[in-house]
């Protein structure tokens, strides 16, 4: 079945045959381990401001950035010259025994932009790998008090939510779809609360403050019903990106959530891989909220997509304990502070500051939010527009007065994936798809998160896009919808 609606709601393939170019694959050629077998993906052959370049000639207006990754643009020369020259001077360094002047001018960048909130950076490669080191350092914080509390070895996590791809990180993410292979190989010493949704879980009748009220209870249970003393933290996002699409919290939620944390003597994490690094208006998510975590992870806009690289920056609570305990973290990694791309995450960040793109990001985003309510929110089958600054989600709902999801075997928000890049050999789009939106299995929702550097005019022809891309896959599918 949804081979067979996305075939429907797909023309990759009569265009390729017309064309006489292969754009999607259907024969195995490939030695990749691709993420999926069955198929060959499309392939780009360069790509330049918001454009990839498929290999047939087609020209994709990428609105996503990836995976919400490429913060300013793709082909940016002033990153490719400090990557060159980074190359000139040091290919890699071994953290373990030396640092080098990329490594130290990218953390001291890092924490400028905390206002010294936050005391250090540590560099790694994927968001994954930063969700890790702040779960093992949570536990470290423990450990190295004055008087240890090696009891705390539980986290408290939220449901739909995702925090990366390893065991660990995995384990953390309470993305019921994602975690479902893999369970009887997570970690058992993590419990999930329910996310703040309000298009899901504030009730008709309920105050905002009711709302926060009642979230905050239900973590205060789950601290005593786990042992409050046996938590090393709470993990959120700030804005859930790609489990909930782009999913803020409602005002005074981390707050409240804090209060608890602080009450139990568990530290606060805030996981901010996909929203951090300016892409909802201000450099840090948490900053909009009034709350300093204790650890915080940073990744996709750090570097841009120029090189692989994110990060966890620790606060003065964490690093005073270590430093007056065994004076070193118990963790490492081969490709850590990798001098190459920590020069790349520089330069982006340089060109980020310099040009003022956060006010970009703030001033585009809230246009961009006006065009899609304008075009989307009376959309039959739209139950939901949310975000902040250029990180925007669109929920789709059989029944927007149930706010049913559709069957999973349609398969949504693929298919108007797939339709985007479809639309014509110039004007096709790549919005970023994702499912489970309702309770982790069922919900289809696509996410729309441009460069920092987008105009209005860009915005427009992402929106008329995206617009077109849905209204075709509705067409396409409604015979079985």
């Amino acid at each position: 079945m949804i081979d067979e609606v996305i075939a429907t709601a797909s023309t990759f393939e009569s265009q390729a045959k017309a064309n006489d170019s292969k754009i999607f694959l259907g024969h195995k050629t490939s030695a990749v381990f691709h993420r999926d077998l069955r198929y060959e993906p499309f392939k780009i052959a360069s790509a330049s401001g918001i454009y990839f370049h498929f290999t047939n000639g087609q020209k994709v207006v990428d609105a996503t950035g990836g995976a919400a990754v490429s913060c300013i643009g793709h082909g940016d020369p002033r990153v490719r010259d400090a990557i060159s020259a980074q190359f000139d001077a040091l290919d890699y360094c071994h953290s373990m025994f030396f640092s080098c002047p990329s490594s130290e001018e990218l953390c001291q960048a890092l924490i400028d932009t905390t206002n010294g909130q936050m005391a250090k950076a540590y560099i790694v490669c994927s968001g994954s790998e930063a969700m890790e080191a702040a779960m093992k350092l949570c536990r470290q914080y423990f450990m190295e008090l004055p008087t240890a509390q090696p009891q705390r070895t539980r986290f408290i996590a939220r449901k739909q939510s995702y925090h990366g791809t390893t065991i660990g990180a995995l384990s953390m993410g309470g993305h019921v779809g994602r975690r479902e292979m893999y369970e009887p190989i997570l970690s058992p010493n993590i419990s999930h609360v329910s996310p703040c949704n309000a298009y899901r879980g504030k009730l008709s009748d309920e105050s905002t403050s009711a709302y926060v009220g009642r979230l905050a209870k239900e973590l205060d249970d789950e601290f005593q019903r786990v042992g409050p003393d046996t938590v090393c933290a709470f993990v959120a996002e700030p804005v859930v990106g790609a489990a909930l699409g782009c999913t803020p919290a409602v005002e005074g939620y981390f707050k409240a959530i804090k209060y608890v944390c602080d009450k139990y003597g568990a530290l606060l994490v805030m996981d901010e891989v996909m929203c951090g690094m300016g892409r909802t208006g201000t450099m840090h998510a948490w900053e909009q909220e009034g709350v300093v975590p204790d650890i915080q992870t940073i990744g996709k806009g750090l570097g841009g997509g120029y090189a692989p690289v994110a990060g966890l920056l620790a606060g003065h609570r964490v690093i005073n304990t270590l430093r007056e305990g065994s004076g070193r973290f118990s963790h490492g990694q081969t490709y850590q502070a990798h001098p190459v791309s920590c020069a790349a995450a520089l330069q982006v960040q340089q060109i980020i500051q310099q040009e003022g793109l956060l006010d970009n990001v703030t001033n585009m985003g809230r246009y961009l939010e006006r065009c899609l309510k304008q075009r989307l929110g009376n959309h039959r089958y739209v139950g939901d527009i949310r975000g902040r600054g250029l990180f925007w989600g669109i929920e789709f709902v059989k029944d927007k007065v149930t706010k049913a999801p559709f069957d999973r075997k349609l398969d949504i928000c693929m298919a108007i994936h797939n339709r985007g890049l479809s639309l014509s050999s110039n004007k096709g789009i790549l919005v970023y798809p994702g499912n489970g939106t309702a309770d982790g299995v069922l919900g289809d929702h696509i996410l729309i998160a441009p460069a920092y550097t987008v105009t209005r005019e860009q915005i427009n022809l992402i929106v008329d896009l995206t617009v077109t891309a849905i209204e075709a896959t509705f067409a396409d599918l409604a015979c079985h919808l």
